[in-house]
């Protein structure tokens, strides 16, 4: 497919000056003024384009949707990164599979990378464009520093964005979480994150006070200017603020059209209606994206939980968080009042109206508050449609679609399926994002089996369980029911993909001894085959096994979580969430680092 050579970026503020290429915008991540960065024009798909990605592989279609947004890397280097990012760290060879629950319900699940969430999608890629944006920028001079990689995270982003720049040359990357806002699963995970570049910390607050810190750090020239005099160290972001993290999300949108197209779901041309968990608004910015290059989507269902801000302004055009009480529930990385991505809708919205963008945006700063004007928001109407679920709602929803349809999802997925189940229209069909593997939130998902409300004490037997220990016990639970032909059928499944990884790690191998690998030009640097021990495949699932006439989505727990439990906890610091305290222990992160 063509690239788009004359698309450049320019911010929703209007305050950064000329646009610049994407490679730039990446390494910037937050633009100059606050605002973030967003295309000079958005580029068109066609219905013979969609066609021809149905035969690609994920990475081809990826990369045929990085070249439309031109990107100004070679074509080849943007091939090359693509088949790296999406390679053998993923559990499947179709990246992110849809389940269809029926003819019209269809999951695409975004929870097979490494950390098991859908921040992979976008974290394994980020990082490789990240590392190449930065060697072609050093070449030219434009850049003479390293990079610090400042995340705030609700859960999930930390963990990818952790294992996407583990190690990465010329990149350190130093996370903030909080403190007891996440589940026990999303902090091991960060808190025995392996690398020799990674730093994390748990900061005394909510997401919203760590994502605060965040942008003003960022946001402090001084401070920017003693990192590079006496750190050699440039600040960049790994948030969904950065363009390179939105990319790829635009790009599982486009190639979930082509899925269902090629499994016969839809025809080409067809409407599909999608539906999105949403907390930080960049999951479905990036269909609307999609959508407003010509993927054939009808309606977004944006599915909120109690912190039901998003759901509230799509249904009045009021986005006001002035008096709105922050509330923790069953689906944390949700758990968000301020919408950092949303600003990129507006504009967008809006007719690009950058004055109006910095009028709301100083009324949300000053007021905690602001409205859209009448004409925006009937824009939004047009697109969007809103609704909440309560946390006991939530749990319910986990449940009743595991006792309808055998299939177990996280509490995030369960609020998105319950939003879509209550606006669906007949004869539409419906496209859940499913966000993350259950696992990450076993104690609720045991909650949602077993009835015990959100809040209500756990049986004593089952709160002594750490968090491995009990997705163990959901694990048996799940399949319990299932008879010895399903064992068998699952037996024949795990021998078929072993052979299919002992494929891979052979043809790795061999291209190994061939060609010793490049670490020039950008190169990744953390390339090779398939590691056998990164993924469990006792009963993995990741298609349907027949049973006799029946098809069977068995329920399992990834080997990166079940593990957990035997990895050393490497951080364990609680921070304050204020701009003095997070610029000392960066400081003091990079100085550790020079020994």
């Amino acid at each position: 497919m063509p690239a788009t050579p004359d698309i450049s970026y320019i911010d929703t503020r209007a305050l950064a000056g000329e646009p610049v290429p994407f490679t730039q915008a990446v390494i910037n991540g937050l633009a100059p003024g606050g605002g973030l960065y967003v295309p000079t024009h958005i580029p068109e798909v066609n219905p013979n384009q969609l066609a021809a990605m149905v035969n690609m592989t994920y990475a081809e279609r990826a990369a045929a949707i990085y070249k439309f947004f031109g990107v100004d890397l070679p074509v080849d280097k943007v091939d090359g990164l693509m088949k790296d990012a999406y390679g053998e760290q993923w559990d499947t060879p179709e990246i992110c599979p849809i389940t269809s629950l029926d003819p019209d319900l269809h999951v695409l699940e975004l929870w097979h990378g490494p950390t098991c969430a859908f921040k992979d999608m976008a974290l394994q890629s980020l990082p490789r464009f990240f590392s190449a944006s930065a060697a072609k920028l050093k070449r030219r001079g434009k850049v003479k520093t390293d990079f610090l990689i400042l995340v705030a995270t609700s859960g999930d982003t930390g963990k990818a964005a952790l294992e996407g720049f583990r190690d990465v040359p010329g990149t350190q990357i130093a996370v903030m979480y909080p403190h007891g806002g996440v589940s026990d699963i999303q902090y091991k995970q960060m808190a025995t994150q392996r690398g020799d570049n990674v730093r994390v910390w748990a900061v005394q607050g909510n997401f919203d006070d760590c994502q605060t810190a965040a942008k003003r750090v960022f946001s402090d020239a001084d401070f920017a200017a003693k990192l590079r005099a006496e750190h050699r160290m440039a600040l960049s972001s790994a948030n969904s603020i950065n363009w390179g993290r939105l990319l790829p999300q635009i790009a599982y949108y486009v190639s979930a059209y082509g899925q269902m197209v090629a499994t016969g779901a839809i025809e080409v041309g067809q409407q599909i209606d999608v539906c999105v968990p949403t907390g930080n608004f960049g999951n479905i910015l990036a269909a609307w994206y999609a959508r407003a290059m010509g993927v054939p989507i009808r309606r977004l269902l944006c599915a909120s939980n109690e912190n039901r801000v998003l759901t509230d302004f799509i249904n009045t055009g009021t986005y006001d968080i002035s008096d709105r009480k922050f509330v923790l529930t069953p689906s944390p990385s949700m758990d968000i009042l301020v919408s950092s991505n949303l600003e990129r809708q507006l504009f967008e919205l809006s007719g690009r109206n950058a004055e109006a963008v910095r009028g709301w945006m100083a009324d949300l700063a000053a007021n905690r508050k602001f409205r859209v004007d009448e004409e925006t928001f009937a824009k939004v109407r047009e697109v969007f449609v809103a609704d909440s679920v309560s946390s006991p709602d939530c749990l319910a929803a986990i449940k009743r679609i595991h006792d309808d349809y055998g299939y177990l999802v996280d509490p995030h997925t369960a609020v998105a399926l319950e939003v879509a189940s209550r606006l669906r229209e007949d004869g539409v069909p419906v496209l859940v994002a499913s966000t993350a593997h259950w696992a990450k939130f076993g104690e609720n998902v045991w909650r949602a089996l077993h009835g015990v409300a959100p809040g209500e004490p756990l049986p004593p037997e089952i709160a002594a369980l750490t968090g491995c220990e009990l997705n163990a016990l959901i694990e048996r639970e799940a399949n319990g029911w299932f008879s010895a032909e399903a064992m068998a059928a699952f037996a024949e499944e795990d021998a078929r993909r072993e052979a299919w990884l002992a494929q891979k790690a052979a043809e790795a191998a061999a291209a190994a001894a061939r060609e010793a690998e490049s670490k020039a030009d950008g190169g990744y640097g953390r390339k090779g085959g398939p590691n056998p021990d990164r993924f469990s495949f006792n009963r993995l699932g990741v298609r349907d096994v027949l049973v006799g006439d029946t098809r069977v989505k068995p329920t399992y727990v990834p080997k990166p979580l079940a593990e957990l439990d035997e990895l050393p906890i490497r951080f364990s610091q609680v921070i304050a969430p204020e701009v003095a305290t997070v610029e000392d222990e960066v400081c003091a992160f990079l100085t550790d680092l020079r020994g």
